[in-house]
């Protein structure tokens, strides 16, 4: 099959791609997708994202079999217009009945350009199937109004094909704010698509939770709960690239690599794994052991203004953290021979170094699953979170991992955090089978079968009627 894939983050590089990445990863193994799959990240409808927006970023690291496009299909002067949009569609029930019919005009006026360049995309590429991941929310109202007329342009007279809406967040569970204001309303409203009941459209979510949130929706679709899918990170030695990366950060061989595997925005709570962190190494140096660095993914540039309460953090403490400007799909080496290294490589890392990870949100309801806890398992650390709803729906009891229970009191789980690390250095065999506990935990959690199948089906369904040379 031929796939498109659509973000709705507007940055060149997250979660949501390197999860992307897993699940392409899956099809290519089982011989069902042909390639390269073509993609617009969102660059020009997030505004938001000014350091991206309108066409995106000089990003290297792309895999080869993923063809990123920067399509502008309407004026990026209309960046005022995006947000004033998404402020309406979030705060709809005080608006009079002037100011809806002016709100549906507006978000018209941008549809069609979408609808034309998403016709001419699907059409251009013989698309069989769309992964519009987070395109329910609200950021841009009008490009998913346009997806939706395109997709049953294309697909709605019995094509077999269509578009998958892979939500990894809705409305009411992802509580955004911006100051006061709710980025995203609590429901779905006259101004929101959702996914239909029709053939075109299949509505996947990771986890049941997201799923029963979904059965109050104005629509009698109902999504399938199909768990994300994760990397494997075989233990291995660290690689020359590994430790000329290391050096080029001025991490001094030793040291306890430990990554937090977020973007640097509001809701990740960086500014506590920085904190974290700066507590530990001062515990670290009262016991005269390695102090550990910390690698967190996001980039500065994504929240400029949070991005300073989280540098102000570090004033008394500036040492060991490193911000890594956004983790490519692919490990790779730039003109001037530094490296960059995906997820699968910084966790190999981490596991190389007898470091961790830190995942650590300030606010309990915004995650949906939070795939801290899960990576390390999968690369065999020792893991520090904050409380956050989604935990215990998405893993279950069992995981060994420390507590922040209090963001304002972090010195006893540094202090724990290190304990662990030192019981890895001297090879404790506790430890050693907690983490071997907290593999199997994730992997009953993540089953990668439920991914499987839903490929196998997407295929078969374009399958049944392809002829060996077949056009649009």
């Amino acid at each position: 099959m031929r796939m498109a894939m659509i973000s709705g983050d507007g940055l060149p590089v997250s979660g949501l791609l390197t999860t992307f990445r897993n699940v392409v990863d899956l099809a290519r193994a089982d011989g069902l997708l042909e390639l390269p799959v073509t993609a617009d990240l969102g660059y020009s409808w997030r505004p938001d994202k000014a350091a991206f927006y309108p066409s995106g970023a000089d990003v290297r690291g792309y895999p080869e079999w993923l063809r990123v496009g920067d399509a502008v299909p309407v004026a990026a002067d209309v960046a005022r217009e995006w947000i004033a949009l998404r402020t309406a569609v979030a705060d709809a029930d005080r608006l009079d009945p002037a100011a809806r019919a002016d709100v549906h005009r507006r978000i018209a006026a941008l549809a069609e350009p979408y609808e034309r360049y998403f016709t001419a995309w699907f059409a251009e590429r013989n698309v069989d199937w769309v992964i519009a991941m987070n395109m329910t929310l609200t950021d841009a109202t009008p490009v998913t109004v346009a997806l939706h007329r395109a997709a049953e342009r294309r697909w709605g007279g019995g094509r077999p094909g269509g578009v998958v809406f892979w939500d990894h967040d809705l409305f009411a569970s992802y509580a955004v704010h911006e100051g006061d204001a709710r980025v995203y309303p609590t429901a779905p409203n006259e101004f929101t698509p959702v996914p239909q009941d029709v053939p075109y459209h299949r509505w996947v979510v990771p986890t049941g939770e997201l799923a029963r949130e979904c059965e109050a929706y104005p629509t009698r679709a109902r999504p399938t709960v199909v768990p994300l899918v994760l990397p494997t990170v075989e233990p291995a030695a660290p690689t020359g690239a590994h430790r000329e990366f290391l050096a080029q950060r001025g991490v001094p061989a030793g040291a306890p690599v430990v990554v937090a595997p977020v973007r640097v925005f509001r809701v990740k709570g960086v500014e506590i794994a920085v904190a974290l962190l700066a507590e530990a190494r001062r515990e670290a140096a009262r016991r005269g052991e390695p102090l550990p660095h910390l690698l967190v993914f996001g980039t500065l540039d994504e929240d400029p203004e949070y991005a300073k309460e989280v540098l102000a953090v570090l004033r008394d403490d500036p040492g060991g953290v490193h911000f890594l400007g956004g983790v490519p799909l692919s490990t790779y080496r730039d003109d001037a021979g530094g490296w960059h290294l995906d997820e699968v490589d910084l966790l190999r890392v981490a596991a190389a170094t007898d470091g961790g990870v830190f995942y650590t949100p300030n606010r309990p309801d915004v995650e949906s699953v939070g795939l801290g806890p899960a990576l390390a398992a999968v690369a065999g650390v020792p893991c520090v979170t904050t409380a956050y709803h989604a935990l215990a729906g998405a893993y279950g009891a069992g995981l060994d991992q420390v507590r922040v229970t209090d963001p304002a009191e972090l010195r006893a789980p540094a202090a724990a955090f290190l304990d662990q690390l030192a019981e890895l250095r001297a090879g404790s065999p506790e430890r050693r089978a907690a983490l071997r506990r907290n593999r199997e935990v994730v992997a009953r959690s993540f089953p990668q079968e439920p991914w499987r199948r839903l490929l196998e089906e997407l295929a078969d369904a374009v399958r049944r009627v392809r002829s060996p040379r077949r056009g649009n």
